[in-house]
């Protein structure tokens, strides 16, 4: 009876390419998770063996050596893509490709299927743990060396699968709520042109008993309206003939937002998150302001005769260690590292959470505009690319490949953020009105604009001056 109902179609109508890909999905379930195991495999091996082997010493193209060609796959190709993924295709990644959350939900079909605490259900979790994840790995140098990175990626998988086998029933209870990405993946996919849209007349009209779909991730499928939490691995296209894969305005998903399903956290993470820590995190290494923060504070220790600071004894994953690469943090490394982070975000963040502030006095709410957050996101999505990409750019630079349209390439992906950014941010803040309101209107989107200068500011000097 399900699959009568799911198949069913009005006579005499072709159905659309994309529903007919959605729908294809469906019966292709086996085929996707033989694709997941592919995945599995690939990533635990391109993560464990690496951190087995010596480092290399000398110069070696990444295509030579497992270790840099780990590093390329990671770190040069896998990240900065699947990021650009969210935007164009949704959460396709996270359904149909995740070894993470694919080990997790196996877990989860063998273990003890206890029900999900409370604790774990916390809205603040995405927001800490990609704060935490974020900062960590540039103290252990998660983009460079093979141990730090299967110690992040790997104990993550870890603690997934145990989750998975703790919590929940077939289901991926780590990915809903714990995931460090998984509140960067919900915000970007709001943009994506694509998404399994249901239809709520549709559903009621079908019959009452029809067989529930699978859904890991947990979404009630009935009520979605949106594609942020939708892992869209195709499981519920068709169901109660409601379901379908439809294309849609990447715009249209933010600006239909009410106040009510705004949520603080998610615009912390954009704010605080992913234009603050981690946009201090990608340019610490590349700024100069860094380097003479270093030498001025080594400077003054030294003047003091206080000297543990400039130590090099921390274990690797405490701090970067690792002398036969030359590569070893002293405790003031990574005190500067956690001072320049947060002050990127104090002063990023600080100013989009002012700008915000203001805008929402300018409108007349006394409370914090969270909805109008939700605008920064193509900003926080294509900066997320910029930062992750320019180690894909270093990796090829360093094969001696012409990147002369790197800075083109750059600069029309940040006008392509200004604009869009700006587009969203004055469709959010609402049309119409008098000569007063429109001022008003006018003035809140500058005062978000002047905040969001400030990250391509950033990265502007980072990619042109530095």
């Amino acid at each position: 009876m399900n699959e009568l109902v799911q198949d069913l179609a009005p006579a005499g109508r072709r159905r659309p390419p994309l529903q007919t890909l959605g729908d294809w999905m469906r019966r292709q379930r086996s085929a996707i998770q033989a694709l997941q195991w592919t995945v599995v495999v690939f990533y635990l091996a391109l993560l464990i063996w690496p951190a087995l082997l010596p480092l290399p010493r000398e110069y070696a193209h990444f295509y030579e050596n497992l270790v840099l060609f780990a590093q390329f796959v990671f770190w040069g190709l896998w990240w900065p893509f699947v990021i650009l993924s969210m935007l164009l295709l949704g959460r396709v990644w996270c359904g149909v490709f995740c070894p993470e959350g694919a080990l997790s939900e196996w877990a989860s079909r063998h273990g003890r299927g206890g029900a999900i605490p409370r604790w774990m259900r916390w809205g603040g979790w995405p927001f800490t743990a990609f704060v935490l994840t974020t900062v960590y790995g540039q103290l252990i140098s998660v983009y460079e060396y093979p141990r730090a990175a299967l110690l992040i990626l790997g104990g993550s998988t870890i603690v997934a699968m145990a989750v998975g086998f703790f919590y929940g029933r077939g289901k991926r209870v780590w990915c809903r709520h714990l995931c460090p990405v998984n509140g960067v993946f919900s915000l970007l996919a709001r943009l994506a042109p694509v998404h399994f849209r249901v239809d709520a007349a549709a559903w009621r009209r079908a019959p009452r008993r029809t067989p529930a779909v699978d859904c890991a991730p947990l979404v009630n499928i009935s009520g979605m309206t949106g594609a942020s939490a939708c892992h869209m691995c195709g499981r519920c296209s068709g169901h109660r003939n409601a379901v379908t894969l439809s294309a849609r305005s990447p715009n249209r998903e933010i600006l239909s937002l009410g106040d009510n399903a705004a949520s603080r956290w998610d615009a912390l993470l954009l704010t605080v998150g992913l234009l603050g820590v981690a946009t201090g995190a990608f340019q610490w290494s590349a700024s100069p302001w860094f380097v003479q923060l270093k030498q001025g504070l080594a400077e003054w220790l030294i003047e003091r005769d206080i000297y543990w600071p400039l130590g090099d004894g921390a274990p690797w994953w405490l701090l970067t260690h690792y002398p036969e690469t030359n590569d070893v943090f002293t405790w003031l490394d990574g005190g500067v590292i956690l001072l320049y982070i947060g002050a990127t975000t104090l002063v990023i963040g600080g100013a989009l959470l002012l700008a915000l502030r203001l805008a929402g006095r300018l409108l007349g709410q006394r409370t914090m505009p969270w909805r109008l957050a939700y605008g920064l996101t193509p900003l926080a999505g294509i900066s997320l690319f910029l930062g992750l990409s320019a180690l894909t750019l270093s990796l090829l630079k360093a094969e001696r490949l012409d990147l002369s349209w790197a800075p083109g390439l750059r600069a029309a992906l940040l006008a392509v953020a200004v604009l869009w950014t700006g587009r969203l941010l004055w469709g959010l803040l609402g049309a119409g009105g008098n000569g007063a309101v429109f001022r008003r209107r006018a003035l809140a989107w500058l005062c978000l604009m002047a905040a969001a200068g400030l990250v391509v500011g950033s990265w502007v000097a980072m990619f042109y001056y530095w």
